[in-house]
């Protein structure tokens, strides 16, 4: 089925909708002095925070997303986080909660690369038919993209998922990441994750070398999202240019406005970077060497399944 004009436009004013929703819905809990409440396994004595100890503290005193998506992750932080420390339990986390996504989503998450691996002879049959308004032609176009859509058995209505479940579970992360006491009282190669990397680069500014460790994670952080929003345009790219080869033709350009698109959004990622607990940082950066890897393993699927 090809997504028309307002059908995409409609989509993606569900999409801005449900971001909306979330933000309203999910900010980080704050007692009367204005300290977030952090999520704790255990209570801690004499301390000048709030603490939430149980999912049922939580369902009591803030809402549904908080009980059923962050207090579980803050609770596994904060129980992996003594025994391989703050760093290692963020990885185990996030590699984790992303492999139950992936499991959960395999079949859309094929369908999503596939559909940007059939982007070049989307653009061509767009081209065969430009400037062609008449009922006919638009039938015939129609008609070529359905077809391409059932030759490599994909339905682009369940692309959208993917991208419907990952931004909860993200905003669940951040939440988790932010309030688990962990997270709070410990640190990872020296760095108080609490610290944003900006006043770590600050700190830099003013001649302390301590600020050094924020200025590499955020640079790796960059670095590990660009590269994972980068390599299905490059496999893209690849299979296009083997595709050619095999007709003895030009390999088609790559569409210029996803690029634009990609480097926009890596520079709104960069910016949130700056501003965000270097926890997070930590966690993006992982979260993007996950979705790397994730790309490279459906890539191989996609592959075996043309192949046959």
């Amino acid at each position: 089925m090809k997504l028309t004009s307002r059908t995409k436009k409609l989509l993606l004013l569900s999409a801005v909708v449900l971001v909306v929703v979330f933000l309203t819905g999910c900010r980080v809990p704050m007692d009367e002095n204005n300290h977030v409440i952090y999520i704790a396994n255990e209570a801690v004595p004499g301390s000048e925070f709030t603490f939430r100890t149980s999912f049922s503290d939580v369902i009591a005193n803030e809402n549904w997303f908080n009980a059923l998506f962050v207090y579980p992750l803050s609770w596994l932080i904060n129980k992996l986080a003594p025994v391989i420390s703050v760093g290692g339990a963020i990885a185990v986390v996030t590699i984790t909660v992303n492999g139950l996504l992936a499991a959960l989503t395999i079949k859309s998450s094929i369908a999503t690369q596939q559909m940007q691996l059939l982007q070049p002879e989307m653009d061509r049959i767009q081209r065969k038919y430009e400037g062609r308004e008449d009922e006919a032609s638009k039938m015939r176009m129609a008609q070529e993209t359905q077809a391409l859509y059932k030759k490599y058995d994909i339905n682009p209505l369940s692309t959208i998922l993917v991208s419907f479940l990952q931004f909860p579970i993200i905003m669940a992360m951040y939440m988790a990441v932010h309030r688990s006491w962990a997270v709070q009282s410990g640190t990872f190669l020296g760095m108080n994750l609490q610290t944003t990397p900006l006043n770590g680069m600050k700190l830099l500014l003013q001649g302390d070398m301590g600020g050094l460790p924020y200025l590499f994670l955020f640079i790796f952080m960059g670095a590990c999202q660009f590269l994972a929003m980068k390599l299905p345009q490059m496999i893209q790219k690849k299979k296009a240019e083997e595709e050619a080869k095999k007709h003895h033709r030009k390999p088609a350009e790559p569409s210029t406005q996803n690029q634009v698109m990609q480097y926009y959004m890596v520079g709104m990622i960069l910016v949130f970077g700056l501003m965000w607990p270097s926890a997070m940082s930590l966690y993006w950066a992982i979260n993007s060497l996950v979705t790397i890897g994730k790309t490279l393993i459906v890539q191989k699927i996609i592959d075996d399944k043309n192949a046959k």
